[in-house]
């Protein structure tokens, strides 16, 4: 949903999500136009904690990088563009040192957003897209109302390209991260 149509930065979100009367918002920024969502609800809840959890416990045994949650990235040099992915993981190599404590000044290597029931295919599109061309190298958008997950990556031609792995399926973390892999229906074990 669009909150308001003037050309802010990240620097406008942060004061925003600080204020007392945007206490349940999460706010993103496209071209400097700031959208926002209201708190996910429990099935959105308890697929952020599983696929967190999977992506930890990888981690925790490599060091590659640092996995996060509902965490603001914007591109190097692009004040106007601000994503928080439901859960995020972003390489060693490219996180800034140390972590910041506000937003962080690059997109993620892998970025997670789950569809909520409010959301539509085509917000959910333009993010994918919005994350594509400004760094992010692989995209996951996990569709509960199918059980499925569209693996979204940048396409030669600078456009993006979609594959949909269903519920009997796997993901990959690809050359983001080797070796990692998510098995879809564990995840709706409770649906």
């Amino acid at each position: 949903m669009v909150l308001e149509r003037q050309l802010l930065s990240v620097d406008d979100v942060w004061r925003l999500s600080h204020q007392p009367e945007h206490a349940n918002k999460s706010f993103c920024l496209i071209k400097g136009e700031l959208h926002y969502d209201m708190p996910p609800g429990g099935e959105h809840g308890h697929l952020v904690f599983e696929i967190a959890y999977h992506l930890r416990r990888f981690l925790e045994e490599r060091d590659l990088g640092i996995g996060t949650v509902e965490t603001g990235y914007y591109p190097a040099g692009d004040r106007h563009t601000m994503l928080s992915p439901d859960v995020a993981f972003i390489s060693k190599s490219r996180a800034p040192s140390p972590f910041p404590k506000r937003f962080v000044p690059v997109m993620p290597d892998l970025a997670v957003e789950i569809l909520s029931p409010n959301d539509s295919w085509q917000e959910a599109r333009r993010k994918a897209e919005t994350y594509l061309l400004k760094g992010t190298k692989l995209l996951w958008i996990v569709l509960p109302e199918v059980q499925g997950i569209e693996v979204c990556r940048a396409s030669d031609d600078g456009g993006m390209s979609r594959e949909f792995v269903g519920r009997e399926g796997s993901v990959s973390g690809e050359a983001v991260l080797p070796g990692f892999r998510l098995e879809i229906e564990p995840l709706f074990a409770s649906a």
